[in-house]
Protein backbone atom coordinates (compact mmCIF):
# COMPACT_ATOMS: atom_id res chain seq x y z
CA UNK A 1 0.00 0.00 0.00
CA UNK A 2 1.58 3.61 -1.03
CA UNK A 3 1.26 5.87 2.06
CA UNK A 4 0.56 9.13 1.85
CA UNK A 5 2.90 11.38 3.04
CA UNK A 6 1.90 13.98 5.83
CA UNK A 7 3.80 17.01 7.19
CA UNK A 8 2.55 18.18 10.70
CA UNK A 9 3.19 21.90 12.10
CA UNK A 10 1.97 23.24 15.11
CA UNK A 11 4.11 25.36 17.72
CA UNK A 12 3.59 22.76 20.63
CA UNK A 13 6.10 19.97 20.58
CA UNK A 14 3.78 17.58 22.52
CA UNK A 15 0.78 18.08 20.25
CA UNK A 16 3.37 17.38 17.37
CA UNK A 17 4.65 14.50 19.18
CA UNK A 18 0.93 12.98 19.75
CA UNK A 19 -0.20 13.68 16.04
CA UNK A 20 2.94 11.97 14.51
CA UNK A 21 2.27 8.74 16.69
CA UNK A 22 -1.59 8.54 15.92
CA UNK A 23 -0.78 9.47 12.14
CA UNK A 24 2.22 6.94 12.37
CA UNK A 25 0.17 3.93 13.19
CA UNK A 26 -2.20 4.63 10.44
CA UNK A 27 -1.30 1.91 7.62
CA UNK A 28 -1.40 4.18 4.96
CA UNK A 29 -0.20 7.24 6.33
CA UNK A 30 3.47 8.60 6.73
CA UNK A 31 4.73 11.65 8.64
CA UNK A 32 8.09 13.23 6.73
CA UNK A 33 8.52 16.51 8.64
CA UNK A 34 7.51 18.08 11.27
CA UNK A 35 7.29 22.59 11.72
CA UNK A 36 6.95 24.64 14.47
CA UNK A 37 5.73 27.74 12.96
CA UNK A 38 4.06 29.26 9.74
CA UNK A 39 7.05 30.17 8.11
CA UNK A 40 9.01 26.98 8.73
CA UNK A 41 5.74 25.27 7.55
CA UNK A 42 6.34 27.14 4.33
CA UNK A 43 9.63 26.20 3.85
CA UNK A 44 9.26 22.65 4.81
CA UNK A 45 5.98 22.07 2.50
CA UNK A 46 8.34 23.51 -0.23
CA UNK A 47 11.41 21.55 0.14
CA UNK A 48 9.74 17.89 1.30
CA UNK A 49 6.34 18.49 -1.03
CA UNK A 50 3.86 16.26 1.42
CA UNK A 51 0.73 15.19 -0.40
CA UNK A 52 -1.07 16.34 2.93
CA UNK A 53 -0.60 19.04 5.58
CA UNK A 54 -2.38 19.19 9.10
CA UNK A 55 -1.49 22.64 10.83
CA UNK A 56 -2.52 24.46 13.70
CA UNK A 57 -3.82 28.24 13.08
CA UNK A 58 -2.35 29.87 15.73
CA UNK A 59 1.66 30.10 15.13
CA UNK A 60 4.32 32.54 15.60
CA UNK A 61 6.00 34.42 12.55
CA UNK A 62 3.86 33.53 9.65
CA UNK A 63 -0.50 32.55 10.90
CA UNK A 64 -1.58 29.25 10.14
CA UNK A 65 -4.06 31.04 7.81
CA UNK A 66 -1.58 33.20 5.52
CA UNK A 67 0.99 29.18 5.49
CA UNK A 68 -1.93 27.88 4.01
CA UNK A 69 -2.69 30.89 1.45
CA UNK A 70 1.01 30.46 0.33
CA UNK A 71 1.35 26.61 0.27
CA UNK A 72 -1.45 26.05 -2.16
CA UNK A 73 -0.27 29.00 -4.06
CA UNK A 74 2.87 27.46 -5.18
CA UNK A 75 1.34 23.71 -5.20
CA UNK A 76 -2.37 23.93 -5.70
CA UNK A 77 -1.61 20.10 -5.17
CA UNK A 78 -1.29 19.87 -1.69
CA UNK A 79 -4.35 19.26 0.28
CA UNK A 80 -4.39 21.19 4.20
CA UNK A 81 -6.60 20.54 6.85
CA UNK A 82 -6.38 23.18 9.58
CA UNK A 83 -6.51 21.34 13.31
CA UNK A 84 -7.32 23.95 15.72
CA UNK A 85 -9.13 25.59 18.81
CA UNK A 86 -10.83 28.13 17.12
CA UNK A 87 -14.55 27.60 16.38
CA UNK A 88 -16.07 31.02 15.41
CA UNK A 89 -17.35 31.55 11.67
CA UNK A 90 -14.97 34.18 11.09
CA UNK A 91 -11.79 31.83 11.15
CA UNK A 92 -13.22 29.13 9.44
CA UNK A 93 -14.20 31.05 6.00
CA UNK A 94 -10.86 32.59 6.15
CA UNK A 95 -9.17 29.36 6.61
CA UNK A 96 -11.18 28.20 3.43
CA UNK A 97 -10.76 31.14 1.86
CA UNK A 98 -6.67 30.92 2.34
CA UNK A 99 -7.46 27.34 0.42
CA UNK A 100 -7.74 24.60 3.61
CA UNK A 101 -9.33 21.61 2.18
CA UNK A 102 -10.54 20.98 5.70
CA UNK A 103 -10.97 22.18 9.16
CA UNK A 104 -10.84 19.96 12.67
CA UNK A 105 -11.38 21.39 16.20
CA UNK A 106 -8.50 20.08 18.69
CA UNK A 107 -11.02 18.83 20.83
CA UNK A 108 -12.38 16.30 18.67
CA UNK A 109 -11.86 12.68 18.82
CA UNK A 110 -9.26 10.97 16.52
CA UNK A 111 -11.33 9.02 14.57
CA UNK A 112 -12.68 12.57 13.88
CA UNK A 113 -9.42 13.50 12.41
CA UNK A 114 -8.66 10.57 10.77
CA UNK A 115 -11.93 10.96 8.89
CA UNK A 116 -11.38 14.10 7.55
CA UNK A 117 -8.01 13.01 5.92
CA UNK A 118 -10.16 10.22 4.46
CA UNK A 119 -12.58 12.51 3.09
CA UNK A 120 -10.16 15.14 1.88
CA UNK A 121 -7.82 12.38 0.27
CA UNK A 122 -10.95 11.70 -1.51
CA UNK A 123 -11.94 15.02 -2.97
CA UNK A 124 -14.27 16.14 -0.71
CA UNK A 125 -14.40 19.36 1.98
CA UNK A 126 -14.77 18.08 5.39
CA UNK A 127 -15.80 20.78 8.24
CA UNK A 128 -15.56 19.68 12.10
CA UNK A 129 -19.29 18.75 13.04
CA UNK A 130 -18.91 20.75 15.94
CA UNK A 131 -18.77 24.09 13.16
CA UNK A 132 -20.06 22.32 10.19
CA UNK A 133 -24.02 23.89 10.42
CA UNK A 134 -22.99 27.23 11.41
CA UNK A 135 -20.67 27.44 9.45
CA UNK A 136 -23.20 26.61 5.95
CA UNK A 137 -25.95 28.89 7.43
CA UNK A 138 -23.46 31.74 7.87
CA UNK A 139 -22.33 31.47 4.52
CA UNK A 140 -25.45 31.35 3.18
CA UNK A 141 -27.00 34.20 5.16
CA UNK A 142 -23.92 36.73 4.56
CA UNK A 143 -24.32 39.56 2.72
CA UNK A 144 -22.12 39.44 -0.37
CA UNK A 145 -24.45 36.85 -1.67
CA UNK A 146 -25.40 38.96 -4.19
CA UNK A 147 -22.14 39.65 -5.49
CA UNK A 148 -21.66 35.93 -5.45
CA UNK A 149 -24.77 35.51 -8.32
CA UNK A 150 -23.07 38.32 -10.08
CA UNK A 151 -20.22 36.21 -10.61
CA UNK A 152 -21.70 33.21 -11.51
CA UNK A 153 -22.60 35.35 -14.51
CA UNK A 154 -19.50 35.85 -15.42
CA UNK A 155 -19.08 31.92 -15.92
CA UNK A 156 -18.95 30.22 -18.95
CA UNK A 157 -21.49 26.90 -19.29
CA UNK A 158 -18.53 24.62 -19.25
CA UNK A 159 -17.12 26.25 -16.45
CA UNK A 160 -19.84 26.51 -14.36
CA UNK A 161 -20.37 22.39 -14.89
CA UNK A 162 -16.87 22.36 -14.19
CA UNK A 163 -17.39 24.06 -10.92
CA UNK A 164 -20.61 21.76 -9.98
CA UNK A 165 -18.29 18.34 -10.22
CA UNK A 166 -15.72 20.19 -8.16
CA UNK A 167 -18.09 20.69 -5.44
CA UNK A 168 -19.31 17.52 -5.32
CA UNK A 169 -15.80 16.14 -4.74
CA UNK A 170 -14.72 14.31 -8.69
CA UNK A 171 -10.85 14.85 -9.28
CA UNK A 172 -9.64 16.62 -12.35
CA UNK A 173 -9.60 12.94 -13.86
CA UNK A 174 -13.07 12.25 -13.49
CA UNK A 175 -14.31 15.42 -14.20
CA UNK A 176 -12.68 14.79 -17.65
CA UNK A 177 -13.95 11.19 -18.37
CA UNK A 178 -17.94 13.03 -17.69
CA UNK A 179 -17.43 15.54 -19.66
CA UNK A 180 -15.34 13.87 -22.57
CA UNK A 181 -12.33 16.27 -22.54
CA UNK A 182 -8.50 16.32 -21.70
CA UNK A 183 -7.14 16.63 -18.52
CA UNK A 184 -5.21 19.62 -19.07
CA UNK A 185 -8.52 21.25 -20.59
CA UNK A 186 -10.42 20.84 -17.11
CA UNK A 187 -7.51 22.31 -15.11
CA UNK A 188 -7.61 25.12 -17.66
CA UNK A 189 -11.42 25.64 -16.70
CA UNK A 190 -10.30 25.19 -12.98
CA UNK A 191 -7.89 27.97 -13.05
CA UNK A 192 -10.32 30.60 -15.19
CA UNK A 193 -13.00 29.96 -12.03
CA UNK A 194 -10.40 30.80 -9.30
CA UNK A 195 -9.27 33.98 -11.27
CA UNK A 196 -12.89 35.16 -11.87
CA UNK A 197 -14.02 33.90 -8.27
CA UNK A 198 -11.22 35.51 -6.65
CA UNK A 199 -11.20 32.36 -4.81
CA UNK A 200 -8.35 29.24 -3.57
CA UNK A 201 -8.80 25.70 -3.44
CA UNK A 202 -11.57 22.87 -3.75
CA UNK A 203 -12.81 24.60 -0.23
CA UNK A 204 -13.60 27.73 -1.02
CA UNK A 205 -14.95 26.80 -4.54
CA UNK A 206 -16.91 24.23 -2.24
CA UNK A 207 -18.48 26.94 -0.28
CA UNK A 208 -19.05 28.87 -3.51
CA UNK A 209 -21.40 26.47 -4.80
CA UNK A 210 -23.06 25.78 -1.42
CA UNK A 211 -23.65 29.61 -1.43
CA UNK A 212 -25.70 29.24 -4.84
CA UNK A 213 -27.67 26.81 -3.86
CA UNK A 214 -25.70 24.35 -7.06
CA UNK A 215 -25.21 21.63 -4.32
CA UNK A 216 -26.02 20.49 -0.67
CA UNK A 217 -23.36 19.04 1.87
CA UNK A 218 -24.60 17.25 5.06
CA UNK A 219 -22.83 17.45 8.49
CA UNK A 220 -20.28 14.70 8.69
CA UNK A 221 -20.99 11.98 10.99
CA UNK A 222 -19.20 11.90 14.15
CA UNK A 223 -17.61 9.21 14.64
CA UNK A 224 -17.73 7.37 18.14
CA UNK A 225 -14.88 7.25 20.25
CA UNK A 226 -13.11 7.46 23.78
CA UNK A 227 -9.81 8.33 22.34
CA UNK A 228 -9.42 12.40 21.74
CA UNK A 229 -6.85 14.19 20.13
CA UNK A 230 -3.68 15.35 22.61
CA UNK A 231 -4.30 18.91 23.46
CA UNK A 232 -2.42 21.84 23.96
CA UNK A 233 -2.01 24.83 26.30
Amino acid sequence: MQKQTVLIADDHSILREGLCALLSNAPDLEVIGEAENGQDAIEKARQLQPELVVLDLSMPIINGTEAIRVIKQRNPEIKIIALTVHKSEEYVRATLDAGADGYVLKDDSSNDLLTSIRNVQKGNVHLSPGICDKVINGFLDRPGKARSTRSWDQLTLREREVLKLIAEGNKNRNIAERLSVSVKTVEKHRANLMKKLNLHGVSALTMYAIDLSLIHISEPTRQESRSRMPSSA
